[in-house]
């Protein structure tokens, strides 16, 4: 690879990880009993790069990933900010989900770190037993900027490799 090849793909793996730090929300998508159903949530990610959400037993997806812990998760720039509505930057991540019980020695760290961010609600939501911790944890991710220029991203590392005719075969 070349020294501007290598240059670009680095100023793309910036600009991908800025996208989804630029959130504190993300898309959810998960599989209900009929079809599949979309959401949002407030997420934390930890250093190996999975997502936490708190999310209420009420929701659908939260029965959705007690269910069936697949679901997959987007970030997306806004409208406003795209040149092209059919080409928007976005980034997706197909996860595998697991709830964190409240007897784990992580569970209430990853609640703090959940109300640094997000406030006294966390605290408040806390209190309540209807709300389930889970875990997303990427199994595969796809950023794409444009017309012809997707990326096949490494969940924890965010290395990006370009989907050319070669990456699609091996898919």
């Amino acid at each position: 690879m070349s020294d501007v090849e290598s240059d670009k793909l680095m100023l793309l793996e910036t600009n991908c990880r800025n996208l989804q730090q630029a959130s504190s929300t993300l898309l959810l998508s998960t599989l209900g009993e009929d079809f599949p159903e979309i959401s949002y949530a407030p997420f934390v990610r930890d250093e190996e790069g999975d997502f936490y959400i708190f999310i209420s037993e009420l929701a659908a997806h939260t029965q959705n990933l007690l269910r069936n812990p697949l679901a997959s998760v987007m970030f997306i720039a806004d409208e406003e900010g795209s040149r092209n509505l059919f080409a928007r930057e976005r980034l997706t991540f197909k996860c595998e989900a697991h709830e964190v019980l409240s007897s784990e020695s992580h569970y209430p760290l990853l609640l703090d770190k959940l109300e640094k961010k997000f406030g006294n609600v966390v605290g408040m939501l806390r209190s309540l037993p209807d709300f389930y911790l889970f875990c997303l944890r990427p199994i595969e991710g796809r950023y794409v900027v444009g017309f012809g220029s997707a990326y096949v991203v490494k969940p924890k590392t965010g290395e990006l490799e370009h989907i050319s005719e070669a990456v699609l075969k091996k898919s």
